[in-house]
């Protein structure tokens, strides 16, 4: 598609567009560089439905990208492991340097890093950090929290941050260890940071805490407090609607924790909604290997619960290893859960090991749907309207509008699905552990039965994360980005090296290119994070890992 030129378009694909425009404002730009199609990835898998696509990229395409064109452009250094994915402003203005397409990246030592998108410059725009030695903050240990190997070498900033692009602001929640003498402090706090300085804003930072009424694990006189030790912000966080959410589970399952979605106002950064999964249970974590809650146009939040207390069928407030949808105030709309709930629980095999993506409208007699696939091996395909996601049957997944039972080749803690599908052109794309990438095509709002393509190779623990680029309904390519683990059972916290590989949307088999067999040396990742995700903008592909910052692109 050319700028100015008349494009016909499916419905569908129109409707991804408004999705993703919904959330990508334009951020501006005056002089230098000139301003791109895409102008922006303020939020992880793009979207605020998750679906992974940016349908804006033009210079990718599966017959340009090749391992005699593309590759490694240039790289930064970061000062830590980087297990958020990056994030992405066009055209931004900068203090005495300019207008740049900037890319902002977060490490688990608790920096904030403001890079030149175009590798224009060698040093960042600006670094924040959230760490003091000299007066006791420190990133906190692993082993403090009783899971030394669940996220290493130090935990700070786990979670992907999101940008406003309106007020030009980048929210981020960095855990820190206090030690004031014989005291030690653990703390959470919410940061809301000015694009192009890297300042404070709104008064922030704030102290993440909060309470709710229950009798579960850790309750203290009837209220159950939240324990930031215990709690582990690894899920994205989410804007909508002014409000910054901010979810949390566990480190390893280390008691006592629940699933908390806390909601904070963007403008002022004060509290406003306090939603616990398990108030009277235990359990019930929102982590989903860094996928974000989700929104639609109704406003009301979408998440995936991991193992924990489930009552919910029988009046009571506890969600383990449910769907659920939230209204903005905190209150539960519908959920899903399940027949094998209790099992999934004793197992450790998680719905939540992933988040929900939800689709674009499609025909039928369920036109608004979400797709959600964990551990247990099973792709459940529901109906996200109020009152039809279909609650819990203990007898059979029925009251799921699909479900593909045995998607996966395993289905165990170790074996399952840890991240959500992506989504282009009618077409969902998984990638579980020890199985090929696969896809499946969507068809009057029911999913085929058997996959449509599957990758040449096997990816293992955790399976990769992904991500979408096209031009609207043409040149789809799938960015995978696999975790090379030294360890097969994932357990051992050793990060092997990243593999950043590209395939046709239309046909998995086709690798149009692999990092590590391109023939070229500087192509090579260090050791890939867990859970993050590429980045496509504007013709580059943008890879964080243990220890840098890479992007590739078109060789000049």
């Amino acid at each position: 598609m050319k700028t100015g030129h008349k494009t016909c378009w499916s419905r569908e694909v129109r409707m991804v567009l408004a999705a993703v425009m919904a959330v990508q404002l334009s951020a501006g730009c005056s002089g230098r560089p000139k301003a791109p199609a895409y102008t922006g990835t303020f939020t992880r898998d793009v979207d605020n439905f998750r679906t992974g696509l940016n349908p804006l990229e033009f210079a990718l395409t599966p017959d340009t990208v090749d391992a005699s064109h593309f590759g490694a452009l240039f790289r930064y250094d970061l000062d830590g492991v980087s297990d958020g994915s990056p994030l992405y402003v066009a055209g931004l203005e900068i203090p005495g340097a300019g207008t740049h397409n900037v890319l902002f990246v977060a490490t688990e030592h608790n920096s904030v890093y403001a890079f030149d998108a175009d590798g224009t410059r060698r040093t960042p725009f600006w670094q924040r950090s959230f760490i003091d030695p000299a007066r006791g903050v420190t990133t906190v240990p692993p082993e403090d929290t009783g899971a030394p190997l669940d996220i290493s070498p130090e935990i700070g900033i786990t979670g992907t941050p999101v940008i406003d692009p309106g007020t030009r602001t980048l929210y981020v929640v960095a855990k820190t260890k206090e030690v004031t003498g014989n005291t030690v402090a653990y703390r959470h706090r919410l940061h809301a940071l000015d694009l192009a300085t890297g300042a404070e804003k709104f008064g922030g930072p704030v102290i993440i805490q909060a309470s709710v009424p229950g009798t579960g694990v850790g309750a203290e006189d009837w209220r159950v407090p939240f324990q930031s030790l215990r709690a582990n912000q690894r899920a994205a966080l989410l804007l909508s609607n002014g409000v910054v959410y901010v979810p949390f589970g566990s480190h390893g399952d280390q008691q006592p924790y629940h699933g908390w979605l806390m909601g904070y106002r963007a403008n002022d950064l004060t509290l406003s909604m306090v939603f616990n999964s398990t108030p009277n249970g235990e359990g019930g974590g929102i982590w989903q290997s860094g996928d974000g809650v989700a929104t639609d146009a109704t406003g009301n939040l979408f998440f995936v619960t991991g193992d924990g207390t489930f009552d919910a069928h029988t009046g009571g407030h506890n969600y383990g290893n449910t769907v659920i949808q939230l209204s903005p105030s905190g209150a539960v709309l519908d959920y899903f859960t399940p027949h094998m709930q209790a099992a999934m629980d004793a197992g450790d095999i998680d719905l939540g090991s992933v988040g929900i993506t939800l689709l674009p409208d499609q025909p039928g007699s369920h036109p608004r749907l979400g797709v959600v696939a964990g551990k247990n091996g099973a792709v459940y395909l529901l109906d996200r309207d109020v009152t039809r996601m279909g609650g819990y049957n203990p007898a059979d997944d029925s009251h799921a509008v699909q479900t593909l039972v045995d998607a996966f080749p395993n289905g165990t803690f170790t074996t399952g699905n840890f991240k959500a599908p992506v989504y282009w052109n009618h077409t969902i794309y998984f990638s579980a552990d020890a199985d090929r990438i696969k896809s499946y095509t969507l068809t009057d709002g029911r999913l085929s039965t058997s996959p449509s393509s599957r990758s040449a190779f096997i990816v293992n623990y955790p399976g990769a994360t992904m991500s979408v680029s096209a031009n609207g309904a043409t040149n789809g390519i799938v960015w995978v980005l696999e975790r090379v683990d030294l360890d097969p059972l994932g357990k051992s916290g050793v990060r092997g090296p990243g593999v950043l590989h590209a395939l046709d949307a239309t046909d998995l088999s086709r690798e149009l290119y692999n990092s590590s067999t391109s023939g070229r040396e500087q192509d090579r990742l260090d050791g890939a994070a867990k859970w993050a995700a590429p980045l496509v903008a504007n013709g580059k592909v943008f890879v964080a890992t243990n220890a840098r910052l890479t992007a590739f692109g078109r060789i000049p």
